[in-house]
């Protein structure tokens, strides 16, 4: 393994320092550089391809619009193009470094021909990164969503590679990995529970997304912390030319977005609002009998000011909080048990961009984050009066600088360093007694997360390309200290112009960890740090695939296989747990350290995505073929078992049609291998009918081991249409009608052993699901 590691250093100290190969040249060279942004809006753009077709040269903007390309003095024709937006061309003649921003239309085509043509120069074969997908915020809005919300992680649930949990939930598996092991980022800010409504929806207002970037593998050096994949996230920064809004209403919530200018080209806001109403919907339904009420609410707030062409700033903000709050009176009402239990998250990111040249460019970052829970009992008689309060949580105050450096064509190189100071608070509790016998107790956990990084992404010929980087990450708790060297590296060789082979390389560690029962993403999952007992989990990923184009036909092709393997990944022991909500009413010590045990895990298998991106008809095919294995000494006899959703097979085929511009008709179909579940043993089902539900037609036996049943196998079929109509040159409204599980399949969500009956019972959720909303733009 060392031996490696040296490889990859030498590989990296060559291709920094190759830019000097270029400037022995004596041709004179001279640089443009400028901002790709979003005509009427001033929207920065990233990813666009800036591209002279003559030279085979390129590159694209970064996740701030801006790009940079130094030349030989001469005369060039610049192709800019991205998904989605017309086509330019310009003519430059490079005789000094030129400052050139761009302007880009939303494309209103909808001719195959002309899109094709706008969009000829980006491919996915000539990009060098792998394992990675890229979402437009259109494919959220227009495939169809359970209770009509548009959900950023349930559209991403319908790729390969990327698995769903239960039924319904939003929490998703990358690759054979857990929740906890996805890098969730939103403005460079860690969101550590993206679930609102228990798992239902996810905290994103899609109405505040520009961009959407996840990693399943050949992770840049930029991201650590994770083992599993990165979610990135960034929010629109507000047009800066006009006033916009939006206003929505749903079966469950109501959402609204409004953005616009401070100072007309220079300072702009967006505020994005959204509530759920089903607490007021069931509250006349409230009385003396047990009753529950729910709600959330969430909030993003961002203001973008530029100071001039070299210096801007960003405030982006999020607020979300969960409520459930439970009444139990007795008919004569002389008892009362309320339970409140309360969760959500909050982030701010202040970031500095400033231009240092015209190939240097550097972001700097602030972040705060902080998810916390909270649990209120009040246990109330004529003599007595009880009052329970329990919080856990997590505070980050981070740091983080990044660079982009554009030597040359051939080069883009990336580094920079972070540092995050985390405050863990396990558990907090607190026992207040009518009696005067009160209790407290508080665990807390500080630690210093930290890491170096560089990367090059090298065009090593017209048909070769390298991605390869390091990034070194050291982690601090009391008197122990974890340092590790992580080595990435990307592969991609074009073996025809529109066919590129890729292979990739992948080292991370995570530091912090996440306490679960359910793998649910439930807000009493408890977020630890590593200690002097636990150790940093760690993985290695090796992938290979390939990438095809078929740029007459607007198809994309991608297929990979991958081999994951993971150490020093935790689990409770059998039987154990550390926050339940049955019996919190103590506030004793309760050592986490000790009910948890660490094993292994290993995640192999193959992905295809076959994915349409032009015409009146778009859409995608993908299919997972997968396994997930763990084992750990203290868990199952110390013997391999396959994890809860490990699932065989998985395919999700999801279609867009636009038979006009006033009319958006969708469908997803999706069908997955069944999830694992544990089930009492013949021993203990000794005396009691035995029979089993069928699947596939064929008997499964009880086995003495972890997840040893698997439940049927899920699909379902989702349908949506969407009628827009244009009020006025500046207001629109449209009508979405959609149908979650349209046939009613009883797909299982749990099963349990019904003594009364004797036989194992199946519990379906969610079986036809109908919604309507209503959005009003102007």
């Amino acid at each position: 393994m060392k031996n490696s590691n040296y490889f990859f250093l030498i590989v990296l100290f060559f291709c920094c320092f190759t830019k000097h190969l270029y400037g022995q040249k004596t041709n004179k060279k001279y640089t443009i550089s400028g901002y790709v942004k979003e005509l009427g809006s001033q929207e920065d753009l990233p990813m666009v391809s800036v591209f002279i077709p003559n030279k085979n040269l390129g590159t694209s903007t970064n996740d701030y619009g801006f790009y940079s390309l130094t030349l030989p003095e001469g005369e060039y024709e610049l192709v800019i193009s991205y998904v989605g937006y017309t086509n330019q061309k310009k003519t430059v003649k490079l005789q000094e470094n030129l400052k050139l921003n761009f302007e880009m239309e939303v494309s209103r085509e909808v001719l195959d021909e002309v899109i094709l043509h706008a969009n000829k120069e980006t491919k996915e074969s000539q990009q060098s990164q792998m394992s990675m997908l890229r979402l437009k915020t259109k494919d959220v809005k227009e495939v169809p969503a359970i209770f009509g919300e548009k959900d950023v992680i349930k559209t991403l649930q319908l790729l390969p590679g990327i698995h769903r949990g239960s039924e319904g939930f939003s929490n998703f598996f990358v690759r054979g990995g857990t929740p906890d092991q996805n890098l969730i980022i939103l403005d460079d800010a860690p969101v550590y529970n993206s679930n609102h409504l228990f798992g239902f929806l996810s905290v994103f207002n899609g109405d505040a997304i520009k961009s959407i970037e996840m990693y399943k593998g050949g992770f840049p050096a930029r991201f650590g912390g994770r083992l599993s994949s990165v979610l990135k996230i960034d929010t629109k920064n507000g047009n800066k030319e006009k006033l916009k809004g939006k206003f929505s209403v749903g079966l469950v919530s109501t959402s609204a977005v409004l953005e616009g200018p401070i100072k007309k080209g220079k300072t702009s806001f967006l505020f994005s609002g959204r509530r759920t109403y089903l607490d007021l919907l069931l509250k006349p339904f409230s009385n003396s009998a047990t009753s529950s009420l729910f709600n959330f609410t969430d909030f993003n707030f961002k203001i973008h000011h530029v100071f001039n062409d070299k210096n801007k700033l960003y405030w982006s903000n999020y607020y979300g909080n969960d409520h459930l709050s439970i009444s139990e009176p007795t008919e004569n009402g002389i008892l009362n048990n309320h339970s409140s239990l309360n969760w959500g998250n909050i982030t701010s990111t202040l970031r500095w961009n400033h231009e240092f040249s015209d190939t240097f460019f550097s972001n700097t970052s602030f972040i705060y984050s902080n998810y916390n829970l909270q649990v209120k009992n009040e246990y109330t008689t004529e003599t007595q009066e009880n009052i329970f309060n329990l919080k856990s949580g997590i505070n980050d105050f981070g740091l983080k600088m990044d660079f982009d450096y554009y030597p040359n064509p051939k080069h883009l190189i990336k580094f920079g360093f972070a540092s995050t100071y985390h405050h863990f608070t396990p558990r907090q509790s607190r026992l207040e007694q009518s009696s005067g016998d009160n209790a407290a107790f508080k665990q807390d956990i500080k630690s210093l997360e930290s890491a170096l990084y560089a990367e090059d992404d090298w065009k090593l010929s017209n048909s070769l390309r390298f991605s390869g980087g390091f990034r070194f990450s050291h982690y601090k708790h009391k008197a122990k200290t974890y340092m590790s060297f992580e080595p990435r590296a990307t592969l991609s060789w074009n073996v025809q112009p529109n066919l590129a082979v890729k292979a990739s390389y992948a080292n991370m560690n995570q530091y912090i960890h996440l306490l679960t029962n359910a793998n649910a993403g439930l807000p009493t999952d408890i977020w630890v740090s590593s200690t002097e007992n636990l150790k940093p989990q760690k993985s290695e990923q090796f992938a290979l695939g390939i990438a095809k184009d078929f740029v007459d036909k607007g198809y994309t092709l991608t297929l990979e296989g991958y081999y994951k393997k993971m150490d020093n990944i935790i689990s409770y022991k059998e039987g154990t747990s550390f926050i339940t909500l049955e019996n919190s009413m103590n506030a004793k010590e309760i050592n986490w350290e000790k009910n948890i045990t660490n094993g292994q895990g290993w995640a192999y298998g193959t992905e295809l995505l076959f994915r349409k991106n032009i015409g009146k008809v778009t859409g995608w095919l993908g299919y997972t073929l997968s396994w997930s294995e763990r084992q750990f000494d203290e868990i199952n006899k110390g013997k391999r078992f396959f994890a809860k959703y490990d699932r065989r097979h998985d395919i999700s085929l999801v279609s867009v049609y636009k038979p006009s511009e006033n009319i958006v008709l969708s469908g997803s179909w999706v069908f997955s291998s069944g999830d694992n579940f544990n089930l009492l043993d013949r021993e203990a089902l000794t005396g009691l009918n035995n029979s089993l539900i069928p699947n596939d037609n064929s008997i499964q036996p009880f086995l003495k081991e972890r997840n040893n049943f698997q439940g049927e196998n899920y699909h379902r079929l989702d349908l949506g249409i969407q009628l827009h109509k244009k009020l006025s040159k500046n207001t629109s409204r449209f009508w979405e009608f959609s149908i979650y599980n349209a046939y009613g399949r009883k797909n299982p969500f749990f099963y349990h052993y019904d003594y009364r009956e004797n036989k194992l019972m199946k519990r379906t959720f969610l079986q036809f699901v109908p919604s309507i909303s209503y959005t009003y733009r102007f």
